[in-house]
């Protein structure tokens, strides 16, 4: 399955060692992930020399291409933000997880669309579960 993870950049990274096993799981399990770069430290300076509208374009293109969308959530992100919105508008399934006690944005946890499930997690094992109850929910799981 092609899957499109999506974490904060610019918003912080305080959560990075949580995307670095999000994507390794998935990776791991057989998922293609094109975003798997997010998740690691280096991505700063990689995208830093990427045009923004060079960007844009890939990242709809990713999105567009993508069975399904994974956010991690707990770190406030307008581009976050917008991609699970482009997802929802596709049509495309959305995960949308963060650390229990995290606040999180009500237009993300007042959205009553079908597609869209949340997840308070836990620690690393909390993240994990619903990742897997998530993605066998998924059409061709």
């Amino acid at each position: 399955m092609n899957i499109y993870f999506s974490c904060s950049l610019t918003g912080g990274r305080q959560d990075e060692s949580v995307y670095m096993m999000i994507v390794d799981h998935l990776l791991a399990i057989g998922h293609d992930v094109p975003t798997a770069h997010l998740a690691h430290p280096e991505v700063m300076d990689q995208e830093r020399v990427v045009d923004a509208r060079e960007v844009y374009e890939r990242d709809m293109a990713w999105i567009e291409g993508c069975d399904a969308l994974i956010a991690e959530v707990s770190t406030p992100s307008h581009g976050v933000g917008y991609e699970i919105a482009v997802a929802l508008k596709r049509e495309k399934p959305v995960l949308c997880c963060y650390r229990e006690g995290a606040t999180v944005s009500k237009m993300i946890t007042g959205n009553d669309s079908k597609k869209l499930t949340l997840c308070a997690y836990r620690g690393t094992e909390g993240v994990l579960t619903a990742i897997g109850d998530f993605l066998q929910t998924l059409p061709g799981a």
